[in-house]
């Protein structure tokens, strides 16, 4: 990044504090997504918004290296004490928060000291992907749901509400919560799609409009911080860890992902699976071929696996089916005379411990390597495949999911396509604190594995 560059941002900058400033926007809130999945910040007054804009604040190249227990791993690639990063906020992407007054909030990209992305920037990373997926004469569109489980207080949880599962109920018991949610979320320029009671007790689902990649993922962060914050203000916690209860159903973060050529959606209109275009259904295929090592990505921590299981419409096993909540990918055509607009993949088997830009960036280079090698999906499953016996599911070639973190961090360890495409750094980063992960909960019980996480996401 140049001199000319910086005074860019410099002025840009300007207007921007200013209108923030009018709105009473007294601190900037920049944040950036750990490898463990945290959400980690630093902040700025508002006047020092153009000097962080062309200069960035300091950060410490550590936290590449922060568990989620705030332990720093002594990793191949991070955790020393030595060296320092630049935090430059997007001007494009700066919030203020309705549900945090006095504050703004903008996704911060990590730099070098000289002005070059750091290599474990999430950020970069998912711009990578997408420049990559540009070469290919593709863009793509994406959006995470979030699920989260709100609790009255305290460490132990108590559902904040007990209505039946989609129940009209939890809309009555907290309907000012959620108006103020709806209200919130459109101030701050999110699309919301649909709200609803979900399955769990206390659980809700929000969903929102697709968006480019990164952006896709900035609007996950942006959504699940309000939402934390709305329900800080009303006594309440919302959790969105896998899992909430050891014997419950737990938080997805289910991922919708669409390829396009130009205005064309390739999710609809050929010839393949569900009317997929050849390109799409590569790419899906390129997905569905690695999901065992994505899921070190998109289902990082050791709760992960408690979710994971038959029956709780979480998909543990590697198929792919039209409209299958129980397959990992679910082909959505949307309704007659709208699948050009909504036929999308589903990819159900992630969860809010996730990166949400490394996870969309390794769906992203797994389709790459899709179509690269011209995939094809195999046979539609239409059942659950929890209900085929063994030799059914072998017959079919549906095989289980890792069932443990440390069966995913070895697909992700050995695969030919993510770690390059990731990074060396980044690569070993990911594999040294999944490895910490692992051995800080050996002999933990589920309920033990439970408590420890259930706040941290």
């Amino acid at each position: 990044m140049d001199r000319d560059e910086r005074e860019r941002r410099a002025a840009q900058a300007g207007p921007v504090a200013a209108r923030l400033a009018d709105q009473g926007v007294v601190g900037v809130a920049l944040t950036w997504v750990d490898n463990s999945g945290i959400t980690r910040m630093k902040a700025v007054p508002v006047d020092r918004l153009a000097n962080a804009a062309a200069w960035g604040v300091g950060a410490s190249p550590v936290f590449d290296a922060f568990a989620t227990d705030d332990s720093i791993i002594t990793g191949r690639c991070a955790g020393g004490p030595v060296g320092d990063l630049r935090l430059l906020p997007d001007l494009n992407r700066i919030t203020a928060l309705a549900a945090q007054p006095g504050w703004a909030w903008a996704p911060a990209d990590r730099y070098t000291q000289d002005g070059t992305p750091h290599p474990q920037d999430a950020r970069d990373v998912t711009r990578r992907a997408v420049a990559r997926l540009a070469e290919a004469g593709l863009t793509a569109k994406a959006a995470i749901e979030v699920e989260w489980t709100l609790g009255r207080g305290g460490d132990d949880f108590v559902p904040a509400t007990r209505g039946p599962a989609y129940g009209f109920t939890r809309l009555v018991e907290h309907s000012d919560y959620l108006a103020d949610l709806l209200t919130a979320l459109h101030e701050q320029g999110i699309a919301v799609e649909q709200i609803h009671p979900e399955y769990a007790a206390g659980q809700y689902e929000l969903s929102v409009a697709a968006d480019d990649p990164v952006g896709a993922a900035d609007t996950f962060v942006l959504v699940r911080e309000t939402i934390r914050a709305l329900s800080a203000d009303r006594g309440l916690r919302a959790s969105f860890s896998p899992k909430v209860v050891a014997d419950g159903v737990g938080n997805g973060g289910h991922v919708h992902l669409s390829v396009w050529r130009g205005a064309d959606n390739l999710h609809h209109g050929g010839d393949g699976p569900c009317g997929m275009t050849d390109a799409a259904e590569s790419f899906a295929a390129g997905i569905l071929h690695r999901l065992p090592a994505l899921l070190a990505v998109g289902a990082p921590s050791v709760a992960s696996y408690l979710r994971l299981v038959p029956g709780h419409w979480a998909a543990p096993y590697q198929a792919c089916g039209h409209e299958n909540r129980e397959t990992a990918l679910r082909l959505i055509t949307g309704s007659q005379g709208d699948e050009g607009r909504a036929a999308n993949l589903e990819v159900k088997v992630l969860d809010q411990s996730a990166n949400p830009y490394l996870c969309i960036a390794g769906l992203i280079f797994a389709g790459l390597a899709g179509l690269a090698e011209r995939s094809r999906l195999p046979a539609l499953v239409d059942v659950d495949p929890a209900g085929l016996t063994v030799d059914e599911r072998a017959r079919r070639g549906i095989r289980a999911l890792p069932g443990t973190l440390a069966e995913a961090t070895d697909a992700f360890e050995t695969d030919a396509v993510l770690g390059p495409a990731f990074g060396p750094e980044l690569a070993a980063t990911l594999v040294d604190l999944r490895r910490a992960e692992i051995a800080r909960f050996a002999g933990s019980s589920p309920a033990e594995i439970v408590a420890a996480l259930r706040w941290v996401f």
